[in-house]
């Protein structure tokens, strides 16, 4: 299987995938005649928000790589958009309510921003630091969890946290 890289492709004049959703709502992507559905994952750095975005199918395989929204054709580019401002979503932890060890999972009951949540992360998954500060965690559904300033929670949250801080 090959990945197909959109930089590699930048001098074409028109690229060789297409991005487009289907009736239910799914992200497709076309690379010639084939058709994949795929979910999208934004790559680091999260300081370039239009930069880096893995395209997966279904068993996590990177189908293409979009190293810039600018290499692709306008429609596919407004699909990409789309689907990077629903997968973007970043939740605000505002205090840790508790976290339990199940099997090979963790449960955070969490206060953020937008509210209470609760959401799982594998065992072996651990807070990350992020560049110009905080902490990040992505849960098991590849939502996110940030921490902007982790010295600032309140003491119990501090001492939750710090338990599982690699």
């Amino acid at each position: 299987m090959s990945i197909t890289r959109i930089e590699d492709i930048k001098n074409e004049s028109k690229p060789t995938i297409e991005l487009r959703r289907s009736e239910d709502g799914q992200l497709i992507l076309k690379k010639g005649k084939q058709e994949t559905p795929v979910e999208l994952r934004r790559c680091f750095p999260w300081s370039e928000p239009s930069r880096y975005f893995s395209l997966r199918d279904e068993d996590e395989n990177e189908m293409a790589l979009i190293e810039s929204m600018d290499r692709l054709d306008p429609a596919s580019r407004e699909v990409l958009e789309q689907a990077a401002a629903e997968r973007g979503f970043v939740f605000i932890i505002t205090a840790i309510d508790q976290i339990e060890e199940e099997f090979e999972i963790r449960v955070w009951k969490v206060m953020t921003k937008q509210g209470p949540r609760q959401f799982q992360t594998a065992r072996d998954e651990w807070p990350h630091d992020v560049p110009g500060g905080g902490l990040l965690i992505r849960d098991v559904a590849g939502d996110l969890f940030h921490i902007p300033d982790p010295d600032g929670l309140d003491e119990a949250s501090q001492t939750r946290l710090w338990a599982f801080i690699d």
